[in-house]
């Protein structure tokens, strides 16, 4: 596979994306970041956990396991190297959505688990594969804090228990899912297949970077492809900035903070 990717920081702080790729194997993880007022039960932080993970997903992808063992292979092997320095079943504890696909003979195999979402371009048909279940819980904080006014000592405040409320929830029956401490929650991810000669583009973004489509709704997913493919995943994701600057009071799209960490790999299997 032939892959261009680009990746940008939420400015000023650091970079919790994470990617890694060769020929047959592309992962990507969006490590999970909190307010800054709050200190989460784990000394490493979240760049070390999306990149630790991240490697181990990836070599253990490339061994030929399913991609739902070697998700739940990598979760273990991570949760194992800091368990004795950290909280890691604390619903704070560090966590990462992922996407991952893999093209093995004429077979291309993928899985999502979380909100990164992976775009597949097949003939004329494109879909775009992400979990939503993380926007579907705790209601009634998220509308609390996209009422408040942006930037305000209210809206910081709503937000950290926003994340509160969503961490309950993490990795349980009737919440969401993401990659933590918990093997299991492979069994969760969204999984597929399909010939490798029907898929003739592919993407994968995390959630900083799609919302060029949704919620900024600038673009649809085919229109990704017509920017990756004349502009690359940096002309897309300058386009991510250049809205998010041009809404810097979060007016016109409520979101938790102006910017989010974006990142996208363009993939011609």
């Amino acid at each position: 596979m032939r892959v261009e990717a680009f990746s940008n920081g939420c400015p000023g702080r650091e970079n919790e994306d994470f990617s890694a790729w060769d020929d047959q194997v592309v992962v990507l993880l969006d490590g999970a970041g909190m307010p800054s007022t709050m200190n989460p039960p784990c000394v490493h932080g979240v760049a070390w956990f999306a990149r630790t993970l991240g490697t181990a997903l990836h070599a253990q992808a490339s061994r030929g396991s399913s991609l739902g063992d070697a998700l739940a292979s990598a979760i273990e092997q991570t949760a194992g190297a800091h368990r004795d320095t950290c909280a890691v079943d604390d619903p704070l504890s560090p966590s990462a959505t992922l996407a991952v696909l893999r093209a093995r003979g004429d077979i291309v195999e993928w899985l999502v688990l979380g909100d990164c979402t992976l775009v597949l371009e097949r003939g004329h048909t494109v879909e775009a594969i992400s979990d939503d279940r993380l926007a579907c819980v705790a209601q009634g904080e998220r509308s609390a804090m996209e009422a408040a006014v942006p930037g305000s000592a209210e809206h910081l405040q709503l937000h950290a228990e926003l994340v509160r409320a969503e961490r309950v929830l993490r990795n349980r029956p009737g919440g969401y899912w993401v990659a933590a401490a918990e093997p299991r929650a492979a069994e969760e991810a969204l999984h597929g297949s399909c010939s490798r000669s029907d898929v003739t583009r592919a993407a994968l973004m995390t959630d900083g970077a799609a919302r060029l489509v949704t919620p900024f709704a600038l673009t649809d997913w085919k229109g990704c492809f017509d920017i990756l493919e004349v502009q690359g995943p940096k002309g897309l994701v300058e386009r991510v900035r250049d809205a998010e600057r041009s809404d810097a009071s979060l007016m016109r799209w409520p979101r938790g903070k102006p910017h989010d960490d974006a990142t996208v790999l363009y993939v011609r299997p």
